[in-house]
């Protein structure tokens, strides 16, 4: 029993000690740590305090006789061995800052939930490295020093087996290369051809997974409660969504975009895997680092993540809608009440989509059609500045009416108001043959390097304008093309906003040159730009303008006269002066304050240093004990402070980074 309570108290000690070290550690250098590194710390200054103040010069053993003369100093010569004990505890505080900086270990939860991620991220790995071994493809298969890269029917070749592998891995990789496929500044013009054939299609979901799906999107409401009936058969099977006919209690006719179950977390998984795929392929080649392909794959998820999400798109649909014009193309109503992440409940469009129609069915003026669709995308992109970012013939529908309607508003583009303007200047330099003009235009929208050549820029758009904008010139993909490869090879980055924008220009362009033969897309773009800037300066257009510069401006123009005023007679009565920060922000303000903070505790610490040196080495006053003078005990002491010192300046600088 005797031995228990024993074990209790030495337990009991050891625990307040600990903790009043690790207190004392925390308290000496500053900074706040988790509690299982301090503690760790704790127990390395517990564990040396003993030897220390052994291996100390004056130390007595417990035989030696005690007397007045050497209890005091034997004291502090334990306080010393402490002191020491908790500097070390403190060297290594500091170097596991910087070794393993706070907030870099996870904790178990996340740990296990990280293992369980992995396990999945791995089997999805094995899947697709299987899918490309069997179609003979490795991260480095398009390299530029590869020999099938160097002719025509070696990159078709190898495209053709890049697209298989990736129609075979799954939506992610399908979006991916039907992305790609519009990329003609990226990719040769093989990759494009064949991976504009990939197709979203997918095996048709059981009519019982979709009811469920449904009825988890409701709210808990039966499907009864807000639907009259629901065709089972679908209207259309594609990788994220699947479409029923219905009608709602009311009568209307609807179509019910379905989310598939699962794919949230399927296309989370591929993403990450393709971000790890596109980090890998900047380590190990030239081209990738370049092209940026860990940011395209960014933007690439982020435009992807959207689609899946279904509010976005009944979000995009509204604000496309509010916006249109009599005559533009159709936007089917949304009914939001219904709507959720997974459901989207639109007006039932009754016609066939583009890609559909025999071009000898067309009735009415095909020219006409053309220039509703071309007109309709560019006053999204222009004036409204949100604009359907895919519109493929699958995804515009000619009407039984003649009229024609957009669908599919998942892959949404946004465009900035500078971007918008200065879009507006390059089309309508365009127009007046001006390739200085334009070339600002293309400054203005692009991000410029430092070692810019702005003549060779201007020389290389006067080309282009001559080649593709003169008129009588046919235009067609290719003047896409070549504008994204002028950018590319001047070393200007193009923003994703703009690129989605000249990707959906180039993608309609086969859907209008197949309405109507000739049709001269840049040409139109140039037309419409001049009707914009025309109805600009119309005297109403002035009026609203000035109008909305005048109420941006009331605010200032109200407050000045008081301003004025203050001013003044602070000048009248000598109390004027002007105060010029050196720091703008917060941020700055406590920038430097911390760097002033550290440069003084290290003038300190050198100062503390210097003086320890020099009174330890003093050899002359006054003995403390048998080994060790005053001037030498004070030297220590000096020189723990210049530790301590020099300690709380590294924790600050790891702790910073």
């Amino acid at each position: 029993m005797t031995s228990f309570i024993q074990f209790i108290l030495v337990a009991m000690f050891t625990i307040v000690t600990l903790v009043a070290f690790a207190w004392v550690l925390r308290g000496l250098l500053g900074v706040a740590f988790s509690w299982p590194r301090l503690i760790i710390a704790a127990a390395i200054t517990f564990s040396l305090v003993n030897p220390i103040i052994n291996a100390l010069p004056g130390t007595y053993s417990e035989s030696s006789a005690l007397d007045d003369t050497q209890v005091f100093p034997g004291l502090w010569i334990v306080l010393l061995g402490m002191v020491i004990a908790i500097l070390i505890g403190m060297v290594f505080l500091v170097i596991a800052e910087a070794l393993i900086p706070s907030g870099t270990v996870p904790g178990p939860m996340y740990i296990a939930r990280a293992f369980r991620r992995w396990v999945r991220r791995t089997r999805r790995y094995v899947e697709i490295t299987w899918i490309l071994f069997r179609h003979g493809i490795s991260l480095g298969a398009v390299s530029s020093n590869r020999s099938e890269m160097r002719s025509a029917e070696g990159r078709a070749f190898l495209a053709g087996k890049v697209r298989d592998a990736l129609s075979e891995s799954g939506v992610t990789f399908i979006k991916l290369g039907q992305i790609l496929s519009t990329r003609r500044d990226l990719l040769p013009p093989e990759f494009v051809t064949a991976f504009s054939t990939l197709q979203t299609e997918a095996r048709p979901l059981p009519w019982t997974e979709v009811e469920q799906t449904i009825l988890g999107q409701l709210g808990g409401k039966r499907i009864d409660e807000v639907f009259a009936d629901i065709d089972e058969v679908p209207l259309a099977s594609a990788s994220i969504a699947q479409v029923h006919t219905a009608h709602l209690l009311t009568g209307e006719e609807v179509v019910l975009k379905v989310r598939r179950p699962g794919i949230q977390g399927q296309v989370d998984q591929d993403l990450d895997i393709l971000d790890r795929m596109a980090a890998q392929l900047e380590r190990s080649t030239t081209w990738a680092r370049e092209m940026g392909v860990r940011s395209l794959i960014a933007g690439f998820a982020t435009a992807l993540r959207e689609e899946i999400d279904l509010t976005v798109e009944t979000r995009n649909m509204s604000v496309i809608a509010a916006g249109a014009r009599p005559g533009d193309t159709l936007i089917p109503h949304v009914y939001a009440e219904f709507c959720t992440n997974g459901l989207l409940v639109m007006e039932r469009m009754h016609g066939v989509p583009l890609s559909r129609v025999d071009s000898n069915t067309i009735r009415g003026d095909r020219q006409q059609l053309a220039q509703t669709i071309f007109d309709s995308l560019l006053h999204q992109m222009m004036v409204l500045g949100t604009f359907h970012a895919d519109p493929h013939p699958g995804n515009i529908m000619l009407l039984d009416d003649g009229r024609l309607t957009l669908l599919d508003f998942g892959s949404i583009g946004r465009i900035d108001k500078i971007t918008r303007q200065a879009l507006i200047r390059m089309l309508i330099a365009w127009g007046f043959g001006d390739p200085v003009s334009a070339t600002d235009a293309l400054l203005t929208m692009v991000d410029v390097p430092d070692d810019l050549n702005q003549r060779r820029i201007e020389r290389d758009m006067g080309a282009f304008m001559t080649t593709h904008v003169v008129p009588g010139a046919t235009v067609g993909s290719q003047a896409v093309g070549d504008l994204f490869g002028m950018i590319a090879r001047n070393g200007l980055s193009m923003p994703p906003q703009l690129a989605a924008a000249l990707r959906a220009i180039g993608t309609i362009e086969g859907t209008l040159t197949w309405l109507s033969p000739g049709y001269n897309i840049v040409a139109e773009a140039r037309h419409f730009a001049e009707r914009y800037m025309h109805d600009l300066l119309r005297p109403a257009s002035i009026r609203d303008l000035l109008t909305e510069e005048l109420v941006g401006l009331l605010p200032i123009i109200q407050r000045l006269p008081r301003r004025l005023d203050r001013l003044a007679a602070a000048m009248e009565e000598g109390r004027w002066t002007m105060n010029v920060g050196s720091v703008g922000t917060p941020e700055d303000h406590r920038m430097v304050h911390s760097l002033m903070q550290e440069l003084l505790l290290t003038v300190l610490a050198a100062a503390s240093g210097l003086m320890a040196t020099a009174l330890i080495s003093q050899d002359t006053g006054p003995m403390l004990v048998a080994n060790m003078g005053v001037y030498q005990f004070m030297g220590y002491f000096l020189l723990v402070l210049a530790f301590i010192l020099a300690m709380r300046v590294l924790i600050f600088v790891f702790r910073r980074q």
